[in-house]
């Protein structure tokens, strides 16, 4: 059957009442890449991967581009399972053990979190990513579009760390970091707050202080000044701590916590709705009833 748009150009056109509401016209869908994302099935990079690799299908027919917009009403699936409608927005707190890579998958066959993690747990990702032996708190979420706001260095979130690292040092060279450095191939690292809490032999433990979270930052800037970082905790993550989270443990963070903690810097559309309490419908007494001991 011919496309109905492409057929009497010249007859004029009745409204279409069922399309006039311009917020259902496809046009204002959501790319395909977002979607997933908010579905909590991968992050948007991801998700693009996934679609050039063939993996989504849109009603049927193999996804070419991320470009793509849905509503949420097609059969949108993912290597053949359903995507369902993006849910409300959860985070969890999660104590990450060295030895694990915070990857849904790895080529070289080494454990992942994704396979730690409880199976009751449902499709998750990370904020940000931690290496493999790092330890300490990671975020995970539902929701990709949460993720990446937390993740972005404008939100201005202070990742805090405690470094073991093997080597001398003093206070006086530690705040050298403040002012930034620039590696030997040319990384450059804004300023980074360290404190030498104290020396254990010929190791120290410092606390560590940044904002950009980039890749290894805090064992190569150390390693820029001649130390060897032997162990590295992430005890904070912006307004959520490690505390007591024992290593594998998972805990999520209420909706009520998330919105008080990440209203100032994260768009409310990306926050979990506020809850309202079921409201109680008052039923008219019956005729006859006794209303304060009196008969109506």
């Amino acid at each position: 059957m011919a496309d109905r748009r492409e057929t009497n150009r010249n007859r004029k056109k009745r409204p279409n009442r069922r399309n006039s509401n311009p917020d259902r016209d496809w046009q204002d869908g959501e790319r395909i890449a977002k979607y997933l994302a908010r579905a909590g099935i991968a992050s948007r990079r991801e998700a693009e991967a996934m679609i050039e690799r063939g993996e989504v299908r849109i009603n049927g027919r193999k996804l070419t581009t991320p470009a793509f917009k849905v509503t949420g009403r097609e059969d949108i699936r993912v290597n053949g399972k359903p995507v369902k409608a993006h849910e409300q927005t959860r985070v969890w707190r999660y104590h990450k053990p060295s030895g694990l890579i915070t990857t849904t998958s790895d080529p070289e066959g080494r454990r992942t979190i994704f396979e730690e993690l409880p199976k009751s747990l449902p499709r998750t990702i990370t904020i940000g990513r931690l290496d493999l032996t790092t330890e300490g708190i990671l975020l995970l979420t539902n929701d990709g579009g949460l993720a990446r706001a937390m993740e972005l260095p404008k939100t201005g979130f202070i990742r805090h760390y405690r470094a073991r690292a093997h080597g001398k040092i003093t206070q006086a060279e530690l705040d050298t970091l403040k002012g930034g450095i620039t590696l030997d191939d040319g990384t450059r690292y804004t300023s980074i707050e360290a404190e030498l809490e104290r020396e254990t032999g010929s190791n120290n433990w410092i606390n560590v202080r940044l904002s950009e979270g980039k890749n290894r930052e805090v064992r190569k800037a150390l390693e820029h000044l001649g130390l060897q970082v032997n162990r590295l905790i992430r005890t904070q993550y912006g307004p959520f701590e490690l505390a007591e989270l024992r290593p594998g443990a998972v805990e999520e963070i209420s909706g009520e916590r998330l919105r008080a903690a990440l209203a100032d810097q994260i768009p409310a559309h990306l926050l979990p709705s506020e809850e309202k309490p079921p409201t109680r419908e008052r039923r008219k007494p019956r005729a006859g009833a006794r209303v304060h001991g009196r008969k109506r």
